[in-house]
C-alpha cells in the first residue's frame, strides 16, 4: 500500500527502515531458509482456517480488496465449524472474486489440497500453534491471527518448525505495518533519548456490557450448526470437554481455556510494537497484576490488569489498562535519559513526538523538543496482509511486518503477565534455554553489583552512540565519598 510522502526526518535515519532489519538487531534465533519464489505468472492460492468476524473482517475483505487491485492471489477455499459463518464467507468470497471457493469441514483436508498455497488463520486462540504447525508441515505459508500462540511452548514449537520449512509466516499484528517503529528504532539507537530506561504502553477500552460481550450470540447457534467436539479440540488435547455454550463459543476471550482476555487480545498488540521500536526481544523479569472489579458476568479474565517486564539491555517495559474507562488512558511512549520518543494514543501513528530533559540534566543546549513525521498507513490491516501475500511471492520470510521471533518475544512478555496474575508468582525467563523459572534475588542483585562496581550501562541492540546520555556527572563534594577504615578519612590529604 502506497505511502503519504514523508518529511523531517534527521539525516541520520535512514529512509524506509524495514521492520526486518529492526527485527534483526536483537534476533536470538537464526534466519529460517528462503522459501521459493513464486515464478512470474504464478497466483497464490490462499484458504481460510477459522474466519469468524476478524477473519472475515482482517483476511478475506483485505485480500479479497488486494485481489480487486491486481495483486496475484486467489481466495480458494474455506474451513470453520460454524456452518451460517463458512456460507457466509464463502459467500462473500464468490461476490466479490466471482468464484466459489471450496468447502471443508475439516482443516486437515484444506491443508491436505495441493492446489493451495497459503492459510489465513482465524480461530481462537487455543487452535493456533497446531494449526499453523500443521500447515507449515503441509507446505503452506501462513498468516495467523494474533497473538501467535496461547502458550510460551507453542510460541517455540512455531518458530523451530517456520526455521525448519522455511515457510512464510506472519503473526496478525497490524500495527507492526507502521513505519514508525523503525524509524523510532533508528533514533533510539543513535542515542537520541541517551541510555533507553523504559517504554510503556496501554489498550484501555470501555462498554456497558462488558468487554467481548458485544460478540452477539444467536439462536442459530447450536451443536446441529457448530462441530463443537472440533471447535474445542478435545481429541487434539486443546481444552476439555464440557456442554454446548453459546457464550463460550462467541465470547471465548473471557475464559482461560481459549484466551487470556487483554493480556493476549489487547496487550500483545502493543507490546509488539514497542519491541519492535525498542529492538528488544525477550524479558529477563515479569510479573503481572490486576483482577475482575467491574465486570462480573461469568468471566475469568480480568478487567483491570498490568504487566512489568524487565530486560537485560537494562530497560523495563509498562504494559496497562482496564476494560472499563476508556477517556483517560496513559500515553504510549519511550523514555531515556535525555528525552522521551511520544507516541500517543491508538494505533495509525505517522510520526511521533521528542520531549527533551531540561538541560539542567541533559549538558546540551541544543537537544530540544521535535516532530518526527514518518508517514502514514490509512488502512494497517491492508498492508499488512499486503507484506504477507509479497512476502509469499518472493519467497522472502524474513521480510515479513511480524514474524514468528517476534511473535514470540511478544507471547513470553504477555503470557508470563498473565500466569504472574493468575499463580501470584514473579518469573523470570532464560531466553537462552527458553525456560521459565520463579522469580528470585538474583535479578536485584545483578544490577546492584554493576552498580558497585561503578560499572557501565547496558545498552539496546544497535546502540552506536557510545556514552551519550549513559554517564552520570559527579559533583564536586562526591569526591568526599568513601568508607572510613580505622577511623581514618579516605580523603584526608585534600
Amino acid at each position: 500500500m502506497a505511502q503519504e510522502s514523508q518529511v523531517t526526518r534527521r539525516d541520520f535515519i535512514q529512509k524506509g527502515a524495514t521492520g526486518a532489519a529492526v527485527l534483526g538487531a536483537a534476533s536470538t534465533f537464526a534466519a529460517p531458509a528462503s522459501a521459493q519464489a513464486a515464478g512470474a505468472n504464478q497466483r497464490l492460492r490462499i484458504g481460510f482456517i477459522g474466519p469468524g468476524g476478524r477473519g472475515l473482517s482482517g483476511h478475506v475483505l483485505p485480500l479479497a480488496k488486494l485481489r480487486e487491485d491486481g495483486a496475484s492471489i486467489d481466495l480458494v477455499a474455506v474451513n470453520d465449524v460454524y456452518t451460517h459463518q463458512a456460507d457466509k464467507v464463502a459467500n462473500t468470497i464468490k461476490e466479490k472474486t466471482g468464484t466459489s471457493p471450496k468447502r471443508y469441514d475439516d482443516y486437515r483436508d484444506l491443508l491436505a489440497d495441493k492446489d493451495i498455497d497459503a492459510v489465513c488463520i482465524g480461530t481462537p486462540d487455543h487452535w493456533h500453534a497446531k494449526q499453523t504447525i500443521d500447515a507449515m508441515k503441509a507446505g503452506k505459508h501462513v498468516y495467523c491471527e494474533k497473538p501467535m500462540t496461547h502458550t510460551i511452548e507453542e510460541a517455540f514449537d512455531v518458530v523451530n518448525t517456520w526455521k525448519d520449512t522455511g515457510k512464510v509466516m506472519q503473526v496478525g499484528v497490524q500495527s507492526t505495518a507502521l513505519p514508525v517503529w523503525g524509524e523510532a528504532n533508528e533514533v533510539l539507537k543513535s542515542g537520541e533519548l541517551g541510555k533507553v530506561l523504559m517504554f510503556q504502553t496501554e489498550y484501555f477500552r470501555n462498554s456497558d456490557m462488558g468487554q467481548w460481550r458485544y460478540y452477539p450470540l444467536h439462536k442459530e447457534m447450536t451443536p446441529q450448526t457448530i462441530n463443537w467436539k472440533s471447535w474445542l479440540g478435545v481429541d487434539e488435547g486443546l481444552a476439555p470437554d464440557m456442554p454446548f455454550d453459546r457464550a463460550i463459543y462467541a465470547q471465548w476471550r473471557r475464559f482461560w481455556p481459549f484466551g487470556s482476555g487483554m493480556y493476549t487480545d489487547l496487550f500483545v498488540h502493543r507490546t509488539t510494537s514497542m519491541l519492535k521500536a525498542t529492538g528488544l526481544r525477550f524479558p529477563r523479569r515479569v510479573v503481572g497484576a490486576g483482577g475482575i472489579y467491574l465486570e462480573y458476568d461469568g468471566r475469568d479474565v480480568p478487567d483491570v490488569a498490568t504487566v512489568v517486564a524487565d530486560y537485560d539491555e537494562g530497560v523495563q517495559g509498562l504494559i496497562t489498562a482496564t476494560m472499563s474507562c476508556a477517556d483517560t488512558p496513559i500515553k504510549q511512549l519511550i523514555r531515556g535519559h535525555f528525552g522521551s520518543l511520544v507516541f500517543g494514543n491508538g494505533e495509525e501513528f505517522a510520526g511521533f513526538d521528542f520531549e527533551a530533559e531540561r538541560p539542567q540534566v541533559t549538558h546540551d543546549s541544543s537537544i530540544k523538543n521535535k516532530r518526527y513525521e514518518v508517514g502514514k498507513i490509512n488502512n494497517t490491516t491492508e498492508a499488512h496482509q499486503k507484506n504477507f501475500v509479497d512476502c509469499c511471492l518472493a519467497g522472502t520470510p524474513d521480510k515479513v511486518n511480524c514474524s514468528p521471533e517476534l511473535g514470540a518475544a511478544a507471547i513470553v512478555t504477555v503470557s508470563l503477565g498473565s500466569r504472574s496474575y493468575r499463580e501470584g508468582k514473579v518469573f523470570h525467563f532464560d531466553p537462552e534455554t527458553s525456560t521459565v523459572s520463579d522469580g528470585n534475588a538474583d535479578w536485584a542483585k545483578k544490577w546492584e553489583k554493576i552498580s558497585h562496581e561503578r560499572g557501565n550501562p547496558h545498552h539496546i541492540a544497535g546502540w552506536n552512540a557510545g556514552d551519550k546520555g549513559s554517564k552520570l556527572v559527579d559533583p564536586e563534594y562526591q569526591r568526599l565519598e568513601g568508607p572510613w577504615v580505622d577511623g581514618r578519612d579516605p580523603v584526608a590529604s585534600l
